[in-house]
Parts: structure tokens; C-alpha cells; sequence
């Protein structure tokens, strides 16, 4: 099976200081705060434990007024596995479920306090809550789709391709309808930076925590996308779990998106800053094309 590569050229981009600002924590909590976000969502649960631990906890966003039976998303946010807490996501909360998913933010445990593999097994903890309680909130958990950014690109990239970590939850991979993953880091030995270190230099074997070797014939289908501009994660990651993917028979569509950053490709997810690139065009329409061949078959 080829990878379907895309590359979307885009216009000068205006307010280059807005994409850099984004970047750090603080200032994503005052772009979330003030940027204009999707109509027509409510937030159906909030602060929802899926874990005994004080981080695990999830937020549920649903279109207000639609019926039963929604397609699911989880969605797992980046911040060097670090950082990060889910209401800075609300945007993007918004963004999917305004596209019609009942969408699922959630936070999870964070280094120093843990280590590999603990923040994969808090996403595996999500999926396994969303294949078994998103009826109760309108959703149809039979099949549950992933989305992430950055490091949150690498935890459900792992939930997806490891089955160990699904199994302790009694799940197998067949929950996992189709997986989209932004600005992802899946091939990044050896480790050369504090964050990477911190998190993972502590694992006896390095490979096994890197997706690229995890790739098999029965994962999911996986939409890969990143910015030719990117600095931070750089898009020779998604470019190689593509090719590790397609190598053993499994589904992946690479889309680089010319002229964006690290946080670009996140931030374009926001309702105003749809203009700069279709991500979230590309990532709810991946998913409802799956739906659809399911539906097919």
C-alpha cells in the first residue's frame, strides 16, 4: 500500500508574531481565552476521572442538539510530555466537535512525577473509557478515532501501534478506527534533549519506545501531518512513520503543509486561523471517509 503524500503551498502568512507567541504554554492559555471558537457545542462533562490519579481527568464536547450515536475523537494534546493542562485545548475541543464528533480532551500524568510509559497508559486509560462510557454522552464507542499534537501526537500514536497497552485494558486495536497525528516526534534516537531524556532515558530498551518500530500490518489507518517549517519536531518523524507504515501493509497519508511551524500546524485548528491550512479539514474529513467505507463494508 503507497503513502498518499500532499503538499499545500500557502500564501505569506500574516502576523508572524501571533504563530511564534503560541508556541509557549502561557501564551497558548491567552490564545485560548481570546480566540473566537466554534458555535453550535456544549460541554457535555467536565472534569471527568478516568483515573485515580489527580491528572486523570477529561473534559467531553458534544454538537449541541445532535442525536445519538456520534463518532468519537480523543484528543491529546503535546507539551514535551512535560506541561500542558486540557482547558488550554478548549479550541480545539470545540473545533472537532462542532465538526460533529463527541470529542474528548483530557490531561494526563506528566514527568518529573512519572515516566515513559505512564503517559500512554493514561491514553490507553482514555480509549478504553471512551469505547465504554461515550454512549452515555451520545457517542458510539465501537470505534474510536485519535488526534494529537506533538508529544500528544506520540501518545496516542503508541496507544495505537503498542497493543500491550490497549490489552491491559481488554481492548485489542480493533477499537481504534483511524488515527491523525500532528507535528508528531516517532523516530527521535538517540535522545538529545533534556525533554526526551527526562522522559524516556530512564527505559532499558530505547526501541521499544519509539512508534517507528511499533508499526505493523494491522494498525489503523494513520493520517501524518506536518509543516516543511517545523524546527522543534522535525517532519523527517512523520515521513518515516509513513514509510515504516505503508513498508508492512498498513493504511498512511502523509500531508506537509508548506510555510508552518511546530505550533502553526495546532493553531490552524482555531476557528480564525483556518485560512493559514485545512487541518482540521483534513483530519475530520480523513475520519468521516473512514466512517463512510465502513459503513460500505
Amino acid at each position: 500500500m503507497k503513502v498518499f503524500l500532499m503538499v499545500l503551498a500557502l500564501p505569506a502568512a500574516a502576523g508572524l508574531a501571533l504563530w511564534a507567541a503560541v508556541a509557549a504554554t502561557s501564551a497558548l492559555a491567552v490564545f485560548n481565552a481570546l480566540v473566537p471558537v466554534d458555535r453550535g457545542v456544549s460541554l457535555a462533562a467536565e472534569g471527568v476521572p478516568y483515573g485515580p490519579d489527580p491528572r486523570q481527568k477529561l473534559d467531553v464536547y458534544r454538537p449541541a442538539g445532535a442525536g445519538e450515536s456520534l463518532p468519537v475523537l480523543v484528543f491529546s494534546y503535546g507539551g514535551s510530555w512535560n506541561s500542558g493542562e486540557r482547558r488550554l485545548y478548549d479550541f480545539a475541543g470545540r473545533a472537532f466537535a462542532a465538526a460533529g464528533f463527541l470529542t474528548i480532551v483530557y490531561d494526563y500524568r506528566l514527568v518529573p512525577s512519572v515516566r515513559f510509559p505512564a503517559f500512554v497508559e493514561d491514553t490507553a486509560a482514555v480509549i478504553a473509557w471512551a469505547a465504554r462510557s461515550a454512549e452515555r454522552y451520545g457517542g458510539d464507542g465501537r470505534g474510536v478515532f485519535l488526534a494529537g499534537h506533538s508529544a500528544g501526537a506520540y501518545n496516542v500514536a503508541m496507544a495505537a501501534l503498542d497493543g500491550r497497552y490497549l490489552a491491559a485494558f481488554g481492548l485489542d486495536g480493533r477499537v481504534i478506527a483511524g488515527v491523525a497525528v500532528l507535528s508528531g516526534p516517532f523516530d527521535f534516537l538517540p535522545l538529545d534533549g533534556p525533554s526526551t531524556e527526562a522522559a524516556f532515558g530512564q527505559w532499558p530498551d530505547l526501541g521499544e519506545t519509539q512508534p517507528v518500530n511499533a508499526a505493523t500490518a494491522s494498525a489503523p489507518p494513520f493520517l501524518l501531518i506536518t509543516g516543511d517549517a517545523d524546527r522543534i519536531v522535525y517532519p523527517r518523524n512523520s515521513e518515516r512513520l509513513a514509510a515504516q507504515l505503508t513498508a508492512k501493509g498498513a493504511a498512511a497519508r502523509l500531508l506537509i503543509v508548506e510555510g508552518l511551524g511546530h505550533a502553526d500546524v495546532l493553531t490552524a485548528i482555531a476557528w480564525p486561523l483556518r485560512w493559514r491550512a485545512p487541518v482540521l479539514d483534513a483530519v475530520t474529513g480523513f475520519f468521516h471517509e473512514i466512517q463512510a467505507s465502513a459503513k460500505r463494508s
